[in-house]
């Protein structure tokens, strides 16, 4: 179920993206909002441009890549959760300097819930 603020922000979405989608079919060119990183700029990114730097996993360049290190925590593997404290720590600071707002206090609460799964 979706809680009443991820509802609205699909909304929003949904709205942004068909009045791009017509503002393109009337001819106007409407830039992508991203292309996304490729593997190679990826792969020559200093370890600290990651959450999880050891294992090179979630990079934080920018706010899209913040939120998708927040939303994918619960799914990364094979790190303990020393690992996890000190890659909660980098998040919140790239959350900061990107001004992305996180709602939860500590990584945690990011594991709870039907769909996170089990930290080792």
């Amino acid at each position: 179920m979706a809680t009443e603020r991820q509802t609205h922000a699909a909304r929003q979405n949904l709205e942004k993206a068909r009045a791009a989608q017509a503002s393109r079919r009337k001819g106007h060119r409407v830039e992508r909002r991203s292309a996304g990183m490729t593997t190679r700029r990826q792969n020559r990114l200093p370890d600290g441009a990651f959450a999880f730097r050891e294992a090179r996993k979630e990079p934080l360049v920018d706010a899209s890549h913040v939120r998708n290190a927040v939303a994918r925590f619960a799914q990364v593997e094979g790190v303990s959760d020393a690992e996890r404290d000190r890659a909660w720590r980098r998040i919140k600071a790239a959350a900061r300097r990107f001004d992305v707002e996180l709602h939860e206090t500590d990584w945690r609460e990011l594991t709870r819930g039907p769909k996170a799964k089990k930290v080792a």
